[in-house]
């Protein structure tokens, strides 16, 4: 089935209209109240009426999200090129970290609230702690399978392992790389979230949990769709970049 682009270009869009009216009817055809279930255009109204809030918190938990992230891509980076560049550290290493992204994240943040207190430490901690384990995996993943052959080939011709790996493994792992980004910037939201409404004094994650405890589920929902826009802006962002500078990678694709 043949799909023009335009339709493929806005069909997120259309697919979110329909979504977003049916969910009004819904609401309105069941007459569900607003603290149980609010409708989009109750959620709407809490964003016009707490405009102010709602983007200085948005604010607060992006800039502590990104703090999160960036020491996630620099952690799983080097541990990354570390356990890719050795079958011994891929072996020693790999099963830890498997066990270590296992651990609910939830059950981390009292300890870390306990090690450096209620504010913005947890957050940066638990954003760190959820997104670095994606990037480290698909950094290994692209240098470990690098293809023998080839390797074979490159040390004929005089390259060093060193050599092989910074200038033919990194390049071949960029598009994992960015595929990891993707991932680990919505968990990073998520991590960040979950240590504010746990031990936060501010960001979306304790606005949603203080407009929860008042049953102002609008508002509440209002911080949601707030979080899912900029967990989806930075996804696009991303994608974006990957699609300028491993254009190499997606050639067949960019066919269909």
């Amino acid at each position: 089935m043949v799909v023009s682009k335009n339709v493929e270009r806005w069909s997120p869009l259309i697919v979110l209209a329909a979504a977003l009216l049916l969910w009004q009817a819904i609401v309105a055809g069941f007459s569900i109240p607003d603290f149980i279930f609010p409708s989009p255009w109750q959620i709407g109204q809490q964003f016009i009426e707490f405009k102010g809030p709602l983007l200085e918190a948005a604010w607060k938990t992006f800039w502590v999200t990104m703090v999160g992230f960036g020491i996630s891509i620099v952690v799983g980076v080097m541990l990354g090129f570390l356990i890719g560049s050795s079958r011994l550290a891929y072996t020693a290493l790999y099963p830890l970290m498997v066990a270590f992204n296992a651990v609910p994240k939830a059950a981390v943040v009292p300890i870390l609230v306990v090690w450096f207190g209620i504010g913005i430490g947890p957050g940066v901690l638990t954003a760190f702690l959820i997104s670095f384990f994606p990037i480290t995996v698909n950094i290994a993943t692209g240098l470990a399978t690098l293809e023998p052959e080839l390797e074979d080939v490159l040390r004929v011709l005089g390259a060093k392992r060193w050599d092989v790996l910074v200038k033919v493994g990194l390049p071949r792992s960029m598009p994992y790389f960015y595929g990891s980004l993707k991932i680990a910037i919505t968990l990073a939201f998520v991590g960040t979230v979950l240590a504010e409404m746990t031990a936060g004094d501010s960001g979306i994650g304790y606005l949603m949990q203080s407009a929860g405890s008042q049953q102002r589920m609008p508002l509440a929902f209002a911080g949601l769709v707030t979080i899912g826009a900029m967990a989806m802006a930075m996804y696009e962002l991303f994608s974006w970049i990957e699609r300028r500078t491993t254009g190499w990678a997606h050639r067949g694709s960019q066919n269909h």
